[in-house]
Formats: structure tokens, C-alpha cells, sequence
């Protein structure tokens, strides 16, 4: 099963520019989209070097598309793995609602949700929302050491 994910996602997944690199792949707004963005990101960080990013950037995924597919009613979600510069790696996950996500605070530590914002927060060097004509796009921008 995994082997077919990954030739799918090979076979799907497309460089975005050559100015800044990176890979993205538009997936179903649904819970089985994780195991495909998952994917995009670990073979992108691997390509670049940067396996070591590999658990973080999957997490940080997990928690971008689990939140459009659990805040939005969009039919699909464009992930997005890029270098805009040496220091880092930006992970993203654009969808078709304007909704803006806030980081919250848990009135208690039983809450079952409504820790997605807050564990982004905590693995990424920063995080941020852009508005797009149709719709919004959240990232998580991750540090990583430049090997000379």
C-alpha cells in the first residue's frame, strides 16, 4: 500500500520553480490526504538533504491539512514543501476558505482538540497565513543548517 502512495505521489507531485524549489500536490480535503502531504514533505527534505527535518516537517503537515480538513467544507487542498532561502523550508497547505486559523488557548488539558495551531507554533521557527484570491494558504516555516 505504501509503495503504491509513493509512486502515486511521484507521479502527481510537481516542482514548483526553479528560483525557489520545492514540490506540490493538490489532495482531496480528507483525513487519508495526511499519508500523501506526509510523503511530499519527508521525499522533498530527503531530496534537499535534510532528512534530519523529516519527523518535523511530517507533523507539522499532519497538523496543516488536519485542520482545513477538519475547519473548512473546500473539496480539495494544495500542499506545498519549498526553499525560499538556505535557512529554511516552508511547509504549507492552501484550501478555499477565507477563515483566518487562530492559535488557542486550551481551557484544559482534556480538551480532545484545538492543539494543531499550538503544536505548528511549537516546531516551527515561524508560521503565518496568506490570503490568496480564493481562499488562504497556512505555513510553517522550518530552520535548517546550511552545510558548506
Amino acid at each position: 500500500m505504501l509503495a503504491e502512495v509513493l509512486m502515486a505521489l511521484i507521479d502527481t507531485a510537481r516542482p514548483t520553480s526553479t528560483e525557489h524549489p520545492g514540490y506540490t500536490q493538490t489532495l482531496p480535503c480528507a483525513a487519508r490526504s495526511v499519508v500523501p502531504a506526509r510523503s511530499l514533505v519527508r521525499i522533498a527534505l530527503e531530496t534537499w538533504g535534510l532528512g534530519r527535518l523529516a519527523d518535523t516537517g511530517a507533523l507539522v503537515v499532519t497538523e496543516l491539512v488536519s485542520n482545513s480538513v477538519t475547519h473548512t467544507s473546500t473539496y480539495s487542498i494544495r500542499v506545498t514543501v519549498s526553499r525560499p532561502g538556505e535557512t529554511f523550508v516552508r511547509i504549507a497547505a492552501a484550501d478555499n476558505s477565507k477563515a483566518i486559523p487562530t492559535l488557542r488557548t486550551l481551557s484544559s488539558d482534556h480538551e480532545e482538540g484545538g492543539r494543531g495551531l499550538a503544536i505548528i507554533d511549537a516546531l516551527t521557527w515561524r508560521w503565518g497565513t496568506d490570503l490568496l484570491p480564493r481562499g488562504k494558504r497556512v505555513w510553517g516555516d522550518l530552520k535548517c543548517e546550511v552545510v558548506e
